[in-house]
């Protein structure tokens, strides 16, 4: 007897469900192999708030933590959002040991790259700083595969020259204020030095000199 031609076809469905399954387990291995890799996350880090002299060069400070070895992919990017604005303006680029400052930018030709990637430093300095360069300057770094979680952010205020923040007290060198210090216990402790050796000399001249009248006259006892 001859097998039955259903059976047959019972075979190439079930060879047809094995490569059918193939695409399932290639997935399958892709999502195990992404569920493997870390991506952590890169920490940039800022002062909140800076008080610039007009007309001077303000160094804008910008470090960060990275898990991954500083590559040639990293890279730095910053923005500035002028006080009052809604938009924030791209101005700085800066990638592979070379820097990019963008060309329609209030400080056009006064950027300089201050930091160094090896060291975890994205500083910048922008000279001749003016009323205008109020506002929030954002510092933003990626170094694949890790990812920025948050930019850092400096609010930057410029001030006269000689107006200082309201929130430190009024400069004065610290050598200046330990010297007046300094002089101030010194010149008592020579002044009570002083008297207190004429008082001993004096009680010491009473008891030497006590029981002759002239003397005694004259040194009033």
């Amino acid at each position: 007897m001859r097998a039955p031609r259903g059976g047959g076809g019972g075979w190439k469905m079930a060879a047809g469900g094995g490569s059918a399954g193939r695409p399932c387990a290639a997935w399958l291995l892709i999502a195990a192999a992404l569920t493997a890799v870390q991506v952590s996350a890169v920490e940039v880090n800022t002062p909140e708030e800076m008080f610039v002299e007009n007309g001077t060069d303000a160094k804008l400070p910008c470090t960060f933590t990275s898990v991954e070895v500083i590559s040639s992919a990293a890279s730095v990017s910053w923005s500035f959002q002028p006080e009052g604005a809604a938009t924030r303006i791209s101005f700085f680029y800066y990638s592979n040991g070379k820097s990019y400052p963008g060309k329609d930018i209030p400080f056009k030709d006064r950027i300089t790259w201050a930091g160094d990637l090896n060291k975890k430093d994205a500083s910048i300095t922008i000279s001749n700083m003016q009323f205008r360069d109020n506002g929030t300057y954002i510092c933003d770094v990626k170094n694949p595969p890790d990812i920025v979680v948050k930019p850092g952010e400096i609010r930057v205020r410029v001030v006269e020259k000689g107006i200082h923040s309201p929130y430190n007290l009024p400069a004065f060198p610290v050598a200046t204020v330990a010297g007046i210090a300094i002089g101030t216990v010194t010149g008592l402790s020579s002044l009570i030095s002083i008297v207190v050796c004429l008082v001993i000399r004096k009680n010491n001249s009473k008891k030497r000199y006590s029981g002759d009248p002239d003397i005694d006259a004259r040194l009033g006892m």
